[in-house]
């Protein structure tokens, strides 16, 4: 099976497998950028605690986080771990919004794809995986994100070698798929149940997982 026919029928067997994600879990857009910057390095019933004290404390508006002091929200993202760290990390989101857009998430949105990811790349703390999940999932512009799930998949399957960067990654991804971006949603959100489910760090778990149908002699590889 060919690279591109392979991607396009690991879409349709997750999918066929897990339905729907109906990624990302938020009520508005901010929302989303917030969980975006949030998730590092923790899991998402953290994010969601860290969340849930922001709208208790009135701080999920651009206005508020201009307002308030970094120490003060560290504290209130304590749930989402490396909370100052994380702080600084919004508040770096937030002077930009501000400074460039006037605090209008809409006017940051409104810039070409390009250009959107850009500016959000060159806030500091923000890596590409990150602003790419902004982009695709907060202003619902076609990128597709990688993050370690898709990398261990790709991989296993001998659609990458091991030393792809990120950029390979994406770009394979969106070569060889149609520009949309409730797919490349959903396809995102599928490969990260399956490397949950089955393709976990440690080894995969083939049986019963709906890609295994799809691996070739030699695969899963291994590292």
């Amino acid at each position: 099976m060919r690279t591109g026919e392979k991607i396009r029928a690991f879409h349709d067997a997750m999918l066929t497998a897990y339905g729907p994600q109906h990624w990302w879990p938020a009520d508005t857009p901010f929302e989303v950028v917030i969980g975006a910057i949030l998730t590092q390095n923790t899991n998402w019933k953290n994010v969601e605690r860290a969340i849930a004290n922001l709208k208790r404390e009135g701080l999920l508006s651009p206005e508020s986080l201009a307002r308030v002091p970094t120490e003060q929200l560290a504290e209130v993202i304590r749930p989402a771990g490396y909370y100052r760290i994380k702080a600084k990390r919004l508040k770096n989101f937030i002077t930009m919004l501000v400074r460039d857009f006037g605090g209008d998430l809409a006017a940051l949105f409104a810039l070409r794809t390009s250009s959107l990811r850009e500016a959000v790349l060159a806030v500091s703390g923000i890596g590409p995986e990150t602003a790419d999940s902004i982009v695709l999932y907060a202003a619902a512009k076609p990128v597709f994100v990688i993050d370690t799930y898709t990398a261990r998949i790709l991989y296993r399957h001998g659609v990458i070698d091991l030393g792809a960067t990120y950029e390979d990654m994406q770009a394979l991804m969106q070569d060889n798929l149609a520009e949309d971006v409730a797919m490349f949603q959903e396809y995102h959100a599928l490969l990260v149940e399956v490397g949950k489910r089955q393709c976990k760090k440690a080894a995969p778990n083939c049986a019963g997982c709906p890609l295994a149908p799809l691996l070739e002699n030699g695969q899963p590889m291994t590292y």
